[in-house]
């Protein structure tokens, strides 16, 4: 790639405050080699992908995700962000589609938001519900409905504090999505947001909901999914962290 394609992406302001913003979370960490590794598996990005468009071995970028090496330099960050951002955009900017939404949005909803990734392949609702050991108990008869992307969010936060017009950033590139509510009791709270934002967004609405953490839904839940026709699932993965990773390694 010529030097002047490397740099194309800087014309564009939006993927510079990206860039800004992912390599000062890296700095400013206690643990910038976590910081790095958790940004390269949100790009959905391999060590060996990401240290050959660096021009450094895998094993360095290793040394640093795993803390063996000190903390990486100001130059080395920079290089580590814009072989994110440029393997990214080869493969057609899916992954920075959602950020330019989520990291450009509000504070409080780039709290709210703990993962979030556009499929480069469609997957059905039946499969991603087995990889993610979901349940769907409103609406089997979108088994074979496509999914574009998932978000996950602490329903928590986005009910108390994201701005209502923030909502709309949720969906990434897409609303044919799975919206993951973590850190839920009973089901209610997640449902009646999503009522909220059809009212408020023309009717937009995620092609799947998946609730993490509830044992039991509250009937009120169960009957705005059957009522609005939203596929509702929830899963019985337990850990969050298990659940991520299972989510990441959707291909």
């Amino acid at each position: 790639m010529s030097k002047d394609k490397n740099n194309e992406w800087l014309a564009d302001p939006s993927l510079r405050e990206i860039a800004a913003k992912i390599a000062g979370e890296v700095i400013m960490s206690e643990n910038p080699g976590a910081e790095m590794k958790k940004w390269r598996e949100k790009f959905n990005l391999t060590q060996v992908e990401v240290a050959t468009h660096m021009g450094v071995s895998a094993s360095v970028l290793s040394d640093y995700e795993s803390g063996r090496r000190k903390s990486p330099g100001a130059r080395f960050v920079a290089r580590f962000v814009k072989s994110l951002i440029l393997k990214d955009i080869e493969r057609g900017g899916i992954i920075l589609s959602g950020l330019r939404r989520i990291l450009l949005g509000s504070d409080f909803l780039r709290e709210a938001v703990l993962d979030m990734r556009e499929f480069s392949i469609p997957i059905s609702i039946a499969r991603f519900c087995e990889a993610i050991e979901a349940d769907l108990i409103v609406g089997s008869a979108f088994v074979s409905t496509p999914l574009l992307g998932y978000t996950v969010v602490d329903s928590i936060k986005l009910v108390l504090d994201v701005p209502s017009y923030d909502y709309i950033k949720l969906y990434g590139a897409t609303t044919q999505r799975a919206a993951i509510f973590t850190r839920v009791a009973y089901g209610r709270s997640p449902m009646v947001a999503i009522k909220s934002m059809q009212a408020g967004m023309g009717g937009l609405r995620p092609a799947l909901v998946v609730l993490h953490g509830v044992k039991k839904v509250d009937e009120l839940g169960l009957e705005i999914a059957k009522r609005e026709n939203i596929p509702l699932a929830v899963t019985r993965v337990d850990d969050l962290n298990e659940l991520i990773s299972k989510l990441r390694a959707i291909k």
